[in-house]
């Protein structure tokens, strides 16, 4: 049976670490975490992209147009990256930036057609890596896992991270 089809997956902490360490939820989210990065950032790789980009490219989609601080405030990435991540789109033509006409010291990015058909293979792509990480988990499960999520973000304030 393959983790797909709901196979439970072992542990991966050493030989003899004790379960109430493994009975800590901070532990083990951070765990998650940094494995869900990895598979994340592995995954996209693979297609020449980062989860920045999806980032970007989904708060156009969702969101509309926006300057640059708007999307790192959208994001949650950082000012001074959005600079690079904003050139990488702007040169694979998946965002067009344009002056702003209240402001012509500030663009107004907007994603383009190739933007919204990139957004849609990240999307795919994301699916099986949501997937992968979550297949012991049923459907219902995934669903409840991510409400609880984010009433605990929600509960914390997003921008903390």
């Amino acid at each position: 049976m393959t983790r797909a089809e709901g196979a439970e997956m072992p542990h991966d902490d050493p030989p003899g670490t004790p379960d109430r360490l493994r009975r800590r939820a901070s532990r083990q989210l951070v765990r998650l975490a940094a494995r869900s990065d990895r598979l994340v950032n592995e995954g996209l790789a693979r297609v020449d992209a980062r989860k920045w980009h999806y980032a970007v490219l989904a708060s156009l989609q969702d969101l509309g147009p926006g300057s640059q601080a708007a999307l790192s405030e959208r994001t949650g990435i950082h000012r001074s990256d959005m600079v690079g991540v904003l050139n990488e789109l702007t040169e694979r033509g998946l965002v067009e930036r344009t002056p702003d006409p209240d402001d012509r010291r500030r663009n107004t990015i907007t994603i383009s057609g190739r933007g919204r058909r990139q957004l849609r293979r990240l999307e795919a792509v994301l699916d099986d890596l949501d997937g992968e990480l979550f297949a012991p988990l049923s459907l219902a499960e995934r669903e409840e896992f991510l409400r609880l999520l984010n009433r605990l973000l929600d509960h914390h304030g997003r921008r903390d991270s």
